[in-house]
C-alpha cells in the first residue's frame, strides 16, 4: 500500500509540475507582447529622462527579493533618488525582481536557519562593500526573527529598520501578541494557549457559548488556511480533527474566539512609536488584491498599539470588524505586508521610511485617493477557471479595468517577465527533479507554497 501511494504521489507531482510549466510556456508569448514594447519605449525615451537625485541619498539593503513587496520598496526608493540593493537566501538566487532597473545590486546569503554564521558573515560583507546606510527587512515569516537577531551586529554599520528580537518574538506569537494588546486596554478576542490536545477536548464549549478556531503559533503555510470551527457536533469527529494536529509544548497552538464580521489587513511603517505610512485593505483567506479603505476604528487601534509599544519598524495586523463597529485583532505580523503595493504611485514612501515625524501632529502618508488597486495578473487568470456566472465575470472585468498589476510597470517591465517565466519555472523544475508536489503557486510572494515550506 505504501509503495502504491509513493508511486501515485510521484506521478501526481510529475503531472502537476509538467502541466504548470506547459501553461506558463503557452502564456509566454502574451507576456512578451506586453514587456517588449515597454522596453523599446523606455530605450527610446531614456536620453530624455531626467534622473532624480535625493538631497541626502542613501544606500538601502532590502531583503525578501523574491517577493513583490520587496520590489515595490526598491522602486519607491529608486524613484526618490536612493540606491536599492536586494537580498535573498541562496534558494532564491533565481529572483526575477533582481532584473528591475530600480535595483542597483542583488546578493544572496545562506539560510540563517541552516547556517547562522554564514548568514551573518554574508550580511556584514554586503553592508561593508556597498556602504549600506539602512537595512530594511522584507521578511518571510520564517526570516523576521533571524533578521532581528542580526540587528545588533548590523547596527554598528547602518540603521536597521526592524524590531529587537524579543519584540519580534512577542508580536509573532499569536497568544503573547493578544496578551500585550489586552494589557494596553485594546479590544481582543478570547484566546487560549494550547499545548496539548486534551485542553481542547476537555474545554466546556457549552458553558462558554462561543465558537472557536485553532491556529498554529509557529508559522504553518498550509494549515493557516484551515478555518474549522469548534466545537464539532460529533465527538468522534472532534477527537479525530484535534488529534490530527501537531499540537505540543514545542509547537503550541492558539484557540481563538471566532468573531463574525468583515476581515481587514493593515500595513504600518513606524518610527519611534509614530505611524509614518499606513494602509488598510479588505482581506480574504488568500489575499491577492489590495485597495485602501478608510476605517478610523482600525487606525485608532493600530495607532494606540504602536504608540504604547514605542517601536520602530514595519508591522502588519489582521482584523475582524463586527456589524456594530467593534474591531478585534486576529494576529500580528512584524514585517512588511503586500498591501504596500497600494503605494505604487506615491512619491512620499522613501521619506516615510527614512525620516522621523517632524511634530506630534504630523499624519502618516496613505495611498493616493486616485491610486489604482493592485492585483496579480496570473492569479486573476487562474480565477477565471472558477467563474460560474455572468455576475462573477463582470466583477472580474471590473477588477482588471480598475486595477493595476502589482509587478508590471511600464517604466520597469522586466520583473513581470522574469518572475513568471524565470523564477517560478525554475522553482517548478526543481520540484520536478525531486518529484515533489506543492499546494499552490503564489506569484505575489514568488514561491511554491508547500507543506512545511518557508
Amino acid at each position: 500500500m505504501a509503495v502504491i501511494l509513493f508511486v501515485q504521489g510521484r506521478a501526481y507531482a510529475l503531472f502537476q509540475n509538467l502541466g504548470t510549466l506547459a501553461l506558463l510556456f503557452i502564456l509566454l508569448p502574451f507576456n512578451l507582447l506586453k514587456v517588449i514594447p515597454a522596453m523599446i519605449g523606455n530605450f527610446i525615451s531614456l536620453p530624455f529622462t531626467q534622473k532624480v537625485v535625493a538631497e541626502n541619498p542613501k544606500n538601502i539593503l532590502i531583503t525578501g527579493a523574491k517577493m513583490t513587496k520587496s520590489l515595490q520598496l526598491a522602486r519607491s526608493f529608486h524613484a526618490a533618488g536612493h540606491k536599492a540593493f536586494l537580498l535573498e537566501t541562496n534558494k532564491y538566487w533565481l529572483s526575477g525582481n533582481r532584473f528591475s532597473n530600480a535595483v542597483a545590486g542583488f546578493y544572496t546569503v545562506p539560510n540563517p536557519q541552516k547556517d547562522w554564521d554564514g548568514y551573518c558573515q554574508g550580511l556584514l560583507e554586503i553592508v561593508k562593500k556597498e556602504n549600506i546606510d539602512v537595512f530594511i527587512p522584507v521578511s518571510s515569516p520564517a526570516g523576521s526573527y533571524y533578521e532581528s537577531l542580526a540587528k545588533p551586529l548590523l547596527s554598528k554599520y547602518c540603521e536597521v529598520l526592524h524590531f529587537d528580537a524579543e519584540i519580534t518574538q512577542m508580536l509573532d506569537n499569536k497568544f503573547t501578541f493578544i496578551e500585550k494588546a489586552k494589557s494596553f486596554g485594546l479590544s481582543v478576542p478570547k484566546s487560549f494557549l494550547i499545548t496539548n490536545p486534551e485542553q481542547i477536548l476537555n474545554f466546556d464549549f457549552a458553558a462558554d457559548g462561543s465558537k472557536y478556531i485553532l491556529k498554529s503559533i509557529p508559522y504553518d503555510s498550509v494549515r493557516r488556511l484551515d478555518m474549522t470551527k469548534l466545537p464539532i457536533d460529533s465527538q468522534p469527529a472532534m477527537e479525530k480533527f484535534v488529534n490530527s494536529l501537531p499540537i505540543s509544548e514545542e509547537k503550541p497552538w492558539i484557540m481563538q474566539e471566532f468573531v463574525k464580521g468583515k476581515e481587514y489587513c493593515t500595513h504600518s511603517t513606524v518610527r519611534k512609536g509614530k505611524i509614518r505610512l499606513y494602509c488598510c485593505c479588505e482581506s480574504s483567506e488568500f489575499q491577492v488584491n489590495y485597495d485602501h479603505v478608510n476605517n478610523p476604528q482600525i487606525y485608532d487601534w493600530v495607532e494606540k498599539f504602536v504608540r504604547e509599544l514605542n517601536i520602530t519598524g514595519q508591522i502588519s495586523f489582521d482584523f475582524i470588524q463586527t456589524e456594530d463597529g467593534r474591531v478585534f485583532p486576529i494576529e500580528c505580523n512584524p514585517r512588511t505586508h503586500s498591501a504596500i503595493t497600494t503605494f505604487h504611485d506615491h512619491p512620499g514612501v522613501a521619506d516615510a521610511y527614512l525620516k522621523d515625524s517632524q511634530n506630534e501632529n504630523e499624519t502618516p502618508i496613505l495611498p493616493l485617493p486616485n491610486s489604482q488597486p493592485t492585483y496579480w495578473t496570473y492569479h486573476e487568470l487562474w480565477r477565471l477557471t472558477g467563474i460560474r456566472s455572468l455576475e462573477q465575470f463582470q466583477a472580474w472585468i471590473k477588477r482588471i479595468n480598475q486595477g493595476t498589476d502589482g509587478i508590471f510597470q511600464v517604466n520597469d517591465p522586466l520583473p513581470f517577465l522574469m518572475v513568471h517565466h524565470w523564477q517560478i519555472p525554475l522553482l517548478l523544475l526543481g520540484n520536478l527533479q525531486k518529484f515533489k508536489g506543492w499546494m499552490r503557486i503564489d506569484f505575489n510572494i514568488g514561491k511554491l507554497v508547500e507543506l512545511g515550506g518557508d
